[in-house]
């Protein structure tokens, strides 16, 4: 029997880089940002500009978070996960650089990892780089807010919570305990800017690889995508697991519609 187009373009491409996006963690119950055209669902997250800039909107996102933390932060890697561990305990992956911020790669036993957007189980300070478990932090929060964890919400992408008609004015948040910064989720916002050493350690690693293989993205933000752009510029083949529409799609010379588990099932076989 002929193998499926996915499973020629892995075999034929030892070295491939990974790119992952929101589709991975899905099946994990975290939910994703866009709908199939690649336009959002739902209002697009909070700015950093606004974050830095306006007290009563960091009291609004870490009130929000602190109820939808209990539901990511218990989180458990799926079957996409397992398979693309599998890939790298083949010795067949260059480097996995996702755009989630769920750390569930590293939780299914990935080790070449790049948090391209950083990691929400962590929480720094803005003026002194002071740092902080998330999990720690979600005791405070609740020390200092009683009753807010006890919240009912519909789930949002990024251990976020629905919570539009709730009034913020009253919910506490600790300043940094070194300095008395502000404090922020260690991930990047939109406005902020990706570290340079991140996107520099994919690029070295893209150089490296046959192929590129994305994963659950629509590749409609930048910091993503460049790897894809990068990739087709020097002539590497690139494949992309997602349902709809991606930035990517005139590049592609595979492209798989389907939930990124099923597709990549036969990896664990």
């Amino acid at each position: 029997m002929q193998p499926a187009p996915l499973a020629r373009f892995i075999d034929t491409h030892p070295r491939l880089f990974v790119l992952t996006g929101a589709g991975c963690s899905t099946d994990s119950g975290i939910p994703d940002y866009r709908d199939t055209d690649g336009a959002w669902k739902r209002t697009p997250p909070i700015t950093y500009q606004a974050f830095m800039g306006q007290e009563g909107t960091r009291r609004r996102y870490w009130a929000r978070s602190l109820v939808g933390w209990r539901h990511f932060g218990a989180a458990q890697p799926n079957d996409t996960h397992h398979a693309l561990h599998r890939l790298e305990a083949q010795g067949r992956l260059e480097l996995l650089v996702t755009q989630n911020v769920d750390g569930l790669h590293q939780r299914a036993g990935q080790r070449r990892v790049v948090d391209l957007h950083g990691r929400l189980d962590q929480v720094r300070c803005m003026g002194c780089a002071w740092r902080q478990s998330r999990g720690v932090f979600q005791q405070e929060l609740d020390r200092l807010n009683p009753g807010w964890a006890e919240l009912q919400a519909t789930e949002a992408p990024d251990g976020d919570a629905d919570l539009e008609a709730t009034y913020f004015d009253d919910f506490l948040v600790p300043p940094c305990p070194a300095c008395g910064g502000v404090l922020k989720p260690d991930v990047v916002f939109f406005g902020e800017n990706v570290p340079r050493e991140r996107v520099a350690q994919g690029m070295q690693s893209l150089e490296a690889a046959d192929a590129v293989l994305v994963v659950g993205s629509s590749l409609m933000v930048f910091s993503g995508y460049r790897f894809v752009h990068a990739a087709a510029r020097t002539g590497k083949p690139v494949a992309a697991v997602n349902l709809g529409k991606t930035r990517a799609d005139p590049l592609l010379c595979l492209k798989v519609e389907q939930p990124c588990a099923e597709a990549l099932a036969f990896l664990l076989d």
